[in-house]
């Protein structure tokens, strides 16, 4: 059983790059609140515009659902490198999550290439 998206590579790497920020930075004390609530809204959001998106019917329908994904994804980038630049996360995590935004963000970007044909 299951639903279809759950099936994607780029939903389950949606869902471990949520969980990497979950586990290793908004549990951090020294964040502030709209740090973590920030983050966590955009994280989350990457995930739920993928799933959303591969319930539509139309290709531009499905696309502008993996544009808002990668939207969010660029949010989540640019919060994290303000807290490295703020010494308030490791750079070890920032380089490791930077990593995995890269890898997401190609695939979202080579989805939405595919879905304007």
């Amino acid at each position: 059983m299951g639903f279809e998206f759950q099936k994607l590579t780029v939903y389950q790497k949606a869902k471990e790059f949520h969980a990497i920020i979950a586990d290793e930075v908004l549990g951090q004390d020294q964040l502030k609140r709209y740090h973590k609530d920030q983050l966590g809204r955009a994280s989350f959001s990457v995930i739920l515009n993928i799933a959303e998106g591969s319930s539509r019917f139309t290709n531009p329908s499905r696309k502008n659902y993996m544009v808002i994904a990668r939207g969010s994804l660029f949010e989540c980038v640019a919060a994290l490198e303000i807290l490295s630049d703020q010494e308030l996360i490791a750079n070890s995590i920032y380089e490791g999550l930077l990593t995995k935004a890269d890898e997401l963000s190609r695939i979202l970007f080579s989805m939405i290439r595919n879905l304007e044909k």
